[in-house]
């Protein structure tokens, strides 16, 4: 219970130029303690702290989230079923349950007839998605600041 662990995530981003494009990033810093003692010690990721929002969205078979961006910045995680998000520079990552990403591609300019990024369910079951937006000021201004 030595190693730090490393957790991965897709941080969907936007560049001077306005255009959106998705990194892979890992979570790294975390600390070894007890959550509450006397709870054996477990390994706790940097807080973030400031206001947020918090809910379930059910996206149904077949459906398809035409060029928008996030409304916020916003961690996203499928709780169950399977999504697709396309970035502007054509990058399309698909993700299923337990596997994160974070919506940080506000501020893009429409390039093509693209702006922000496309999303969508992939099978034949809903996509659940557990999202949990931030404050403006909470969000990182580069990819993969949440280090």
């Amino acid at each position: 219970m030595s190693d730090k662990p490393s957790v991965s995530y897709w941080h969907l981003w936007t560049d001077a130029e306005g255009v959106s494009h998705q990194k892979r990033c890992a979570l790294t810093r975390f600390d070894l303690k007890s959550m509450q003692p006397p709870a054996a010690p477990q390994w706790q990721g940097s807080r973030i702290q400031g206001p947020m929002t918090f809910m379930v969205t059910v996206q149904p078979v077949g459906w398809v989230g035409t060029w928008h961006e996030n409304p916020a910045p916003q961690w996203i995680v499928p709780l169950s079923g399977r999504w697709f998000v396309e970035s502007m520079d054509g990058t399309r990552i698909e993700m299923g349950a337990g596997e994160i990403s974070f919506g940080g591609d506000q501020n893009c300019r429409e390039h093509d007839g693209r702006k922000g990024h496309r999303s969508g369910t992939i099978g034949d079951v809903p996509a659940v998605l557990l999202v949990i937006q931030l404050d403006e000021s909470s969000a990182p201004s580069s990819p993969c600041g949440f280090g």
